[in-house]
């Protein structure tokens, strides 16, 4: 409890304050743009934050992570483009609401749902991350081993690739993390006589380049698109009735997304999509959906905004990112220093539920700019590409210096934005790769102090439960899914033979 006060005495700084409604408006303004996102948002503003103390600058990118995946909706209710990934089952039936002339509607129950499904993940993680942190202690070097590998297990079902790209990407990012010297050995590896990659390929430039200079090649070519734009008066809160119909999608779905965002390497897009199908499936009206349903708005969005917090619970506790811009942050983390895990809880506890109490208050200021400013943001969709994009990678390259003024960052970002969109044409997700690249520095390490603590017999890692626990789950993982389609199968063939 004194901590939980402490943190909250700590958003009484007018400084913080300050920064927490700047960086709001800013995540929304991000989000209602097509082509860019919460990911994109904060590695760009990555490099920005290494030179503040450290709560202001993971406040900036948790800020920039909540009200941009909120934002995402603006442009999917009103342009049919969801300004994020996350929001793309909002254009199901925000859309259709918004060519009846119900826009302001369709808006109105995007902020009330989104806004509550925030909250209640916010609650969540200060219940959950730090039971989970203390859990955490009885973490010793294999067990830590075994949950990073289980981790990197999980980058199969991340992306917009097959399992198998997926998979090829992730440990594409894990080789980078093998780039500068071996902490064990001071062996010198993948350098190539470059001073500034014996400390290895830095985390900033790499997401720069990622996810922001290789979105920039994307959108290169979306320039001649014309979108849409429907008109609207202002928004409406959602009335008694509206309430009524929705109040059970809002709750179920908020449950979803925080599940889905505490998962390993799971996000907002996953937990939209799942809330999206529930809440058809235990609708009254399931023909409505796809027609200008508000059931599908709620149950997309307060899902997707569940799942922000949800996803800070594993990044917090143990250092495995819930999302992709969870990733971001645990860079940001890194960056300054700070470890994620138990101690994070014991030694820092003022600082991380500060992080806690800026997530809740900027739910409660995204609402207000939801309702009051949605139609102004809806707008800045009006900004040329041809302008909008030269900004962004003018942003990248000053990011990417300013993080150690050295030209190799430079040539990292610019070197990995090719990388990133060459994946992305041919279909290989770019965040496995991201995720891979932070948690390989961790399985590496890691390993190397299990072996010395088991005096290199590694076999003896399957004698401890939880180091065998987490293998086994990182088995199912990665063969589960095949085994139960050969099972499901087989059970197909067998009934349809007896049928027959």
């Amino acid at each position: 409890m004194e901590a939980a006060l402490s943190g909250l005495a700590a958003l009484a700084d007018p400084y913080l304050l300050m920064l927490i409604v700047i960086a709001t408006l800013g995540g929304v303004l991000v989000g209602a743009l097509p082509g860019l996102n919460a990911t994109t948002g904060a590695a760009l503003l990555l490099p920005f934050t290494i030179t503040m103390e450290p709560i202001p600058a993971i406040v900036i990118l948790t800020t920039i992570y909540c009200s941009a995946t909120f934002a995402g909706a603006i442009t999917a209710i009103l342009i049919n483009t969801p300004g994020t990934s996350a929001s793309a089952t909002t254009c199901l039936d925000g859309y259709p609401l918004s060519q009846r002339g119900e826009a302001g509607r369709a808006l109105g129950v995007a902020a009330v749902s989104s806004t509550i499904g925030g909250i209640i993940s916010v609650i969540c993680l200060m219940l959950a991350a730090p039971l989970l942190a203390r859990a955490a202690y009885h973490f010793a070097p294999p067990e830590y081993f075994a949950l990073t590998l289980f981790g990197l297990s999980m980058l199969a079902s991340i992306g917009n690739g097959s399992p198998l790209k997926n998979i090829i990407s992730g440990a594409f990012g894990v080789l980078l993390a093998t780039v500068g010297i071996d902490l064990l050995t001071s062996v010198e590896r993948f350098t190539f006589d470059f001073n500034e990659l014996s400390e290895g390929i830095g985390f900033v430039p790499v997401m720069i380049g990622v996810f922001g200079i290789s979105e920039l090649l994307i959108q290169a070519g979306k320039i001649s698109v014309v979108r849409e734009q429907i008109a609207m008066k202002a928004i409406k809160l959602p009335s008694m009735a509206d309430y009524k119909k929705v109040w059970k999608t809002i709750l179920r779905s908020s449950g979803i997304g925080t599940f889905i965002g505490i998962l390993p390497a799971e996000g907002a897009t996953v937990a939209s999509m799942i809330g999206y199908n529930e809440a058809k499936r235990w609708s009254k009206t399931p023909e409505e959906f796809g027609r200008g349903s508000i059931e599908g708005i709620a149950g997309s969005e307060a899902a997707n905004n569940a799942a922000t917090g949800g996803a800070m619970v594993p990044t917090l506790a143990l250092g495995i990112p819930g999302s992709p811009t969870a990733a971001v942050i645990l860079a940001g983390l890194m960056v300054h220093g700070l470890r994620p895990g138990p101690t994070l809880f014991t030694e820092q506890s003022d600082f991380v539920f500060a992080i806690f109490w800026s997530m809740m208050l900027v739910n409660i200021l995204f609402f207000f700019i939801g309702l009051y400013g949605a139609k102004l943001f809806a707008r800045v969709t009006l900004v040329p590409l041809q302008i909008l994009w030269p900004i962004v990678f003018t942003f990248s390259i000053v990011g990417a210096y300013a993080l150690e003024q050295s030209m190799m960052d430079v040539w990292i970002a610019l070197t990995f934005g090719i990388v990133g969109y060459v994946m992305r044409r041919y279909g290989y997700s770019v965040v496995p790769m991201a995720i891979g690249l932070i948690l390989g520095g961790m399985l590496e390490t890691r390993l190397g102090q299990s072996m010395v603590m088991l005096d290199e017999q590694w076999w003896l890692m399957a004698t401890r439960p939880l180091t065998l626990f987490f293998f086994v789950l990182t088995f199912l993982a990665l063969f589960g899914p095949f085994f139960w389609r050969k099972l499901t199968g087989k059970s197909a063939q067998n009934n349809s033979g007896v049928t027959q």
